[in-house]
């Protein structure tokens, strides 16, 4: 028996009756989510606390602020977003009514993942109910203590007849994307993307794919050394570096490397202490399956900073950090070898390695390292297998000769989901950004971007397709209608169109028929 049938089957006949479609529905829906967050903050505090140890700091900062502001937009200029949206028109169209009806999909799907199970679920919710439809929402089941508050809790304050929330793992949702809808949303890595974007041509769904993808960061040596150290760890150990825009590796020349990794070492221990175990500051990895993998990276290269682990707390680093002034050696390896060091936080609870040997890749579960300093040979299959994604607190260095060098060895590999460039110079910013391609940049700061809701945040390539927040959400979840409204009269006018025709109709067709500010209308 299908689990799923009657659940969609309620969605659909909701939407065909036209229930979602007013801006007072939408916006009492929008209400209620933002009730939900409201009313049940401390629950969803400590829900994401003990599925990633995420401090409160982080809570409200990455999840519940942003969702909330979210909604807060969404109401203020839900009827503005609503507003059909007048087109320019040529000579041909002068007395006719040209628009564009921002219009619900239907019945839309979206499958949210677990690093920032929250944010990446409702945020795209929010732009979904602003835009008039029905929503399957299907939370990640590694983040297991928040999809059970999203399950039995979330449903309260939304109509039930318009929204479900369902359950499952990977042959659940693999049966959930055998049903036809209208619109599908998905967060999370590029494997199972591919798989939802083919289960979704079977019935010409479009998609939007939020993905994953390596990160890169240039460190330009005109910059000072722990200014970018302690932006970098910042963005590196967020979440325990489980965040799909984090900076993946570092690209920088020799020099900038030796000046570096002290630097982020110190950075490291200033953030979380001797003993970055004990900081409550510091995620842990989501699950065993991926801290086994994480820990499986680590074996590709002799780490730099931190490197250890320890299983039961699902914990990646020394019990100490390096005594201050500990000298470090660290090996240069050519571009050809793609390493040079890897760094992990200090002593710190479950985490990685701030740097981490290269060929390592940047997703997944919390965890921190201790700092240490040693070589690291590049893994073999560089653009694949370990490399692809790490998804996790192990950030590689990699030496380069030159800024051409980096942007040849960014350009050389899969479009990023986010590109970081650090540099004094403005001229050398403003150089990677011209010679590059990213779904997002920025300048002398970690992501940081992704807090502007005026800004698409989405991928390109194999880091994704289509965007939102803010009003790009609204967007993403509405089919942009055509239309134009004639009046049934003046046949006179319009007959030159008709057969048999003539030089004279086609040149007056054809000066009517000239864009002025847009493209042309046929007739």
């Amino acid at each position: 028996m299908d689990p799923f049938e009657d659940t969609l089957q309620r969605l659909r006949e909701a939407f065909r009756s036209g229930r979602t479609r007013p801006a007072e529905f939408r916006a009492a829906q929008l209400k209620g989510l933002g009730r939900f967050l409201q009313d049940n903050k401390q629950l969803l505090q400590e829900a994401l606390a003990q599925d990633l140890r995420k401090s409160a700091f982080e809570s409200e900062v990455s999840e519940i602020s942003i969702s909330q502001g979210e909604i807060n937009l969404a109401l203020r200029n839900l009827r503005a977003w609503m507003k059909d949206e007048t087109v320019p028109k040529n000579l041909a169209t002068q007395l006719d009514s040209a628009f564009i009806r921002k219009e619900p999909f239907g019945l839309v799907l979206i499958i949210a993942p677990w690093n920032y199970p929250l944010n990446l679920t409702l945020v795209p919710l929010v732009g979904a109910l602003a835009a008039g439809n029905c929503v399957v929402l299907k939370p990640s089941e590694f983040s297991k203590n928040t999809e059970r508050v999203l399950v039995e809790v979330l449903p309260r304050y939304l109509d039930r007849s318009c929204f479900a929330v369902v359950l499952g793992g990977p042959e659940e949702t693999g049966q959930l994307l055998e049903h036809k809808f209208d619109y599908i949303f998905f967060t999370g890595s590029p494997r199972v993307g591919k798989i939802v974007m083919a289960a979704a041509a079977k019935h010409l769904t479009p998609v939007t794919l939020e993905l994953g993808g390596k990160n890169p960061c240039y460190v330009d040596d005109n910059c000072d050394a722990q200014t970018v150290a302690n932006r970098v760890a910042l963005f590196r150990y967020f979440n325990a570096g489980q965040t799909c825009v984090a900076p993946d590796y570092v690209l920088c020349s020799p020099e900038m490397q030796e000046r570096l990794v002290p630097a982020l070492q110190s950075a490291i221990t200033r953030f979380y202490g001797e003993d970055p175990r004990a900081s409550p500051d510091l995620g842990r990895i989501i699950s065993e399956k991926h801290f086994q993998r994480l820990r499986g990276l680590l074996g590709c290269g002799r780490v730099a900073i931190g490197g250890q682990s320890e299983e039961s707390d699902r914990y990646i680093g020394e019990s100490r950090s390096p005594s201050p002034g500990t000298p470090a050696k660290i090996p240069s390896f050519s571009p050809s070898t793609c390493c040079s060091t890897a760094v992990t936080p200090g002593p710190v609870g479950p985490r990685f390695p701030a740097c981490a040997p290269a060929g390592l890749s940047l997703q997944s579960s919390p965890g921190l390292w201790a700092p240490r300093l040693g070589d690291a040979a590049a893994p073999t299959g560089w653009d694949l297998g370990p490399w692809a994604e790490i998804f996790g607190p192990i950030l590689p260095i990699v030496t380069v000769r030159s800024l051409d060098e980096a942007i040849d060895f960014i350009n050389r590999r899969e479009k990023p989901l986010a590109l970081y460039t650090f540099s004094n110079s403005s001229q050398v910013v403003k150089q990677v950004l011209a010679r590059t391609s990213s779904g997002g940049f920025c300048g002398n700061d970690g992501f940081m971007h992704l807090i502007l809701a005026s800004l698409p945040f989405g991928g390109v390539g194999a880091s994704g397709m289509g965007s939102y927040h803010g009003k790009f959400s609204f967007d993403t979840f509405s089919h942009h209608r055509a239309c134009l409204l004639r009046s049934p009269g003046m046949e006179k006018i319009y007959s030159i169109r008709y057969p048999p025709y003539s030089s004279r109709n086609l040149r007056m067709m054809l000066v009517a028929m000239e864009a002025r500010s847009c493209s042309c209308t046929l007739l």
